[in-house]
């Protein structure tokens, strides 16, 4: 499990848990603080386990008491839940990360083809 709280202006906007698998990523730099350049996707590549698609589930709710905090939230300020999953060529969940976004502080935005 990897925790990283994101700051705009020196203000969290979102908390990120990334829960990878123990097995693949014992003893490499994704268990370390620093995951060097690229981050964990660059050294999930380097691993052999590169992630070529990804699924996102999105959706807004009020935070609970950890999430105040560790975004320094306003009364009545929700939050969005992005649950990111990672898979790689073989179909193997190699992430999931759950973000929680300040909603205040974000506009997603999304572009794709219809087909």
């Amino acid at each position: 499990m990897r925790r990283r709280r994101f700051l705009l202006d020196g203000k969290p906007v979102m908390v990120a848990t990334s829960y990878l698998d123990a097995a693949l990523v014992a003893g490499t730099p994704v268990a370390e603080p620093d995951t060097g350049p690229g981050g964990i996707y660059a050294r999930l590549a380097e691993l052999g386990c590169k992630p070529a698609r990804f699924r996102e589930e999105l959706r807004s709710r009020m935070p609970n008491a950890e999430e105040v905090a560790g975004l320094g939230l306003a009364a009545g300020t929700p939050v969005v839940l992005v649950v990111r999953t990672a898979f790689a060529d073989d179909g193997q969940v190699v992430e999931v990360n759950e973000m929680v976004l300040d909603a205040s502080a974000y506009v997603l935005e999304y572009d794709f083809e219809a087909s």
